[in-house]
């Protein structure tokens, strides 16, 4: 994951309701929730959670499939894991006190 990508989940990731979407499906599993479900879960209005799910899609957190008329959800697999490794790849790596220094003058 690159640094714009992971920028992108976390903005989307800190509104409360978008990430209440994303932890449920997360519970959810693999098979995911339909749209139907997540709003009863949540009692969010329809028109606010298709706006709030297409954020999570448009930053690759979920997919969306459809059977019919319906539309199902659910995390990309492997980008949360993606996130959680870039915001700890640099853990305990210390600094090169040199090349810091030169960098801030």
């Amino acid at each position: 994951m690159d640094i714009d990508h992971a920028a992108k989940c976390l903005s989307e990731l800190g509104n409360p309701t978008r990430l209440a979407i994303f932890r449920l499906l997360v519970r959810a599993g693999a098979t995911g929730l339909t749209v139907g479900g997540i709003q009863k879960r949540l009692n969010v209005p329809a028109s606010t959670l298709s706006h709030h799910i297409s954020h999570l899609v448009w930053a690759g957190l979920i997919v969306q499939e459809r059977d019919g008329r319906t539309l199902h959800c659910h995390t990309q697999p492997g980008v949360m894991d993606d996130l959680v490794g870039f915001l700890m790849d640099e853990c305990c790596k210390g600094f090169d006190a040199d090349s810091d220094a030169s960098r801030a003058g």
